[in-house]
């Protein structure tokens, strides 16, 4: 079946050298605006030929770290400083951005949960597709900026996944290492179908996914980090030139194996962790206790690691319910290789 064209036009030419600013536009109609649109913002920043990287944030509406350090990127990156091209996208997912919620409050739809997408689906799937079938193919590099949004907190990182191409899986790891966040990541994804990762990968581009943060803000430190890693994975990439920034006192290296990393929760109740984020874990420790709130002399439900590793995320809230995930732990590694 052939697809129809996105209904998504730009203001901006990708073709032209030199600094645009415009928006991507999808038509809407509403109670509030019959004849409307959602309207994206997009930079294009293009200096003859070379590379294009993709940059995005707001992929959900409440993560912040991508969303502030793109915007700054767009008042400030000049044609001057790149070879190549740089499209700059800080709100994806603009009307969960607006709402500050992870979801679109137009349909509901989950933007990371959404790809390829469709261009007879609602708002959020007609978005995925537009970025599937005609952003994500003029790209050679994208960088999608995540950190754990209102429900979670995560230790900063950059990391890529393992793929059947080793030379594409390689050349993303050292995309990741170069980012310079503090820790940096092979990740296993739960469900990667559909994933905004998985429909660049599958095109063949060199894909870098970052969690920097959460709990639904962001700290000068998060800040610091997200804009020297945005211009690192450029330096890296030969689209801007410097020297690559990395952390002082080195990088730590994770490893997600399996989906055993994962510790959900099976109670309602209100969370207690017994770690911090970065501590140590061994396998058998209590990690968190799960508090009965309708009724007193209950005892709280401990929470055991399944593995040795590093605790690199944690629920925000301290209200859980059945599924949440409370605790993710990583293994620490010497080395990451492809």
């Amino acid at each position: 079946m052939t697809l129809r064209p996105s209904p998504i036009s730009a203001t901006v030419d990708f073709d032209a050298d030199g600094v645009q600013h415009g928006f991507l536009k999808l038509p809407i109609s509403t109670d509030v605006s019959a004849w409307g649109a959602v309207m994206i913002p997009i930079t294009v920043v293009k200096n003859g030929e070379g590379p294009t990287a993709l940059l995005t944030g707001g992929n959900h509406g409440d993560e912040y770290e991508g969303i502030t350090a793109l915007l700054k990127l767009a008042n400030t990156l000049t044609a001057e400083d790149v070879t190549g091209r740089v499209i700059i996208v800080p709100c994806m997912n603009t009307p969960a951005v607006m709402a500050g919620t992870r979801t679109s409050p137009m349909d509901k739809g989950n933007l990371n949960r959404s790809f390829p997408g469709d261009p007879n689906g609602s708002v959020t799937v007609q978005i995925a597709d537009y970025f599937t079938r005609v952003l994500v193919p003029m790209s050679d590099v994208v960088l999608d900026l995540h950190s754990g949004g209102r429900t979670l907190d995560i230790l900063p990182f950059a990391a890529s996944h393992v793929l059947d191409d080793k030379r594409q899986q390689r050349a993303a790891l050292e995309g990741a290492k170069a980012f310079g966040a503090p820790y940096a990541m092979v990740m296993f994804e739960l469900d990667a179908e559909k994933l905004f990762d998985t429909a660049c990968e599958r095109q063949g581009k060199v894909f870098v996914a970052t969690e920097l943060g959460g709990g639904g803000t962001s700290t000068p430190s998060s800040m610091a980090i997200s804009e020297q890693g945005v211009r690192n994975f450029l330096i890296h990439y030969g689209l801007v030139a410097g020297e690559v920034v990395m952390p002082q006192g080195g990088q730590i290296y994770l490893d997600m194996p399996d989906a055993r990393c994962y510790v959900q929760s099976e109670h309602v109740g209100v969370l207690e962790l017994t770690v911090a984020l970065g501590d140590a874990v061994t396998q058998g420790q209590t990690i968190a206790y799960v508090h009965d709130m309708t009724r007193t002399g209950s005892q709280p439900v401990a929470y055991i690691a399944e593995r040795d590793g590093v605790l690199m995320a944690r629920r925000a809230p301290a209200l859980v319910n059945m599924g949440d995930t409370i605790a993710v732990i990583a293994d620490v590694v010497d080395s990451l290789d492809a």
